[in-house]
């Protein structure tokens, strides 16, 4: 049998057939993964930035993060505050998503609501968080604290945007 004639065989048995070298894809996948929660409410923010961090996806959670976006921590050896904007953030947390194997966060119970965040255009959350990273099985880091989370949107019936997350954390 000549290489033509196998190769002819080779097609008329498996046309139609998946490839029998590569798997199928999973196709029983979480389909919400890439599904927004409903940014027009508080809670639906906070829980597209907890399927950010399970997903470890940037794109995700960038689409929570207004343009003039700001993130601050307290620097308690400079006894200062540290500030960045959106880029650094998005940048920032690509690191920590690409460097971990796992990323667990919840949020507990708000501890003060600021502001109607159903009749007005500016909401302060602070909000308890636990977050679990797993970098590897023996390198697990833990952290608890509080996001103090402004958010702000353009209308009433617009979505909320976080322009400021200031961490309250123990890390």
């Amino acid at each position: 049998m000549s290489i033509r004639s196998l190769t002819c065989c080779f097609i008329f048995c498996f046309a139609g057939c998946a490839n029998p070298f590569a798997p199928a894809l999973d196709d029983s996948s979480n389909k919400d993964q890439t599904q927004l929660d409903d940014l027009h409410t508080v809670d639906g923010v906070l829980q597209t930035v907890r399927k950010s961090y399970a997903y470890r996806d940037t794109t995700i959670y960038g689409k929570v993060l207004a343009s003039d976006f700001v993130f601050v921590y307290r620097d308690y050896d400079k006894g200062a505050d540290v500030f960045w904007g959106r880029d650094e953030e998005i940048r920032i947390t690509y690191g920590l998503f690409e460097n971990a194997q796992r990323l667990d966060l919840v949020w507990n119970n708000a501890t003060s609501v600021d502001g109607d965040t159903t009749q007005s255009l500016q909401a302060t959350v602070v909000k308890g968080f636990n977050l679990t990273v797993t970098f590897s099985p023996s390198d697990v880091v833990r952290i608890t604290g509080y996001a103090n989370l402004t958010l702000q949107r353009s209308a009433l019936d617009g979505i909320w945007l976080i322009t400021q997350w200031r961490d309250e954390s123990n890390y």
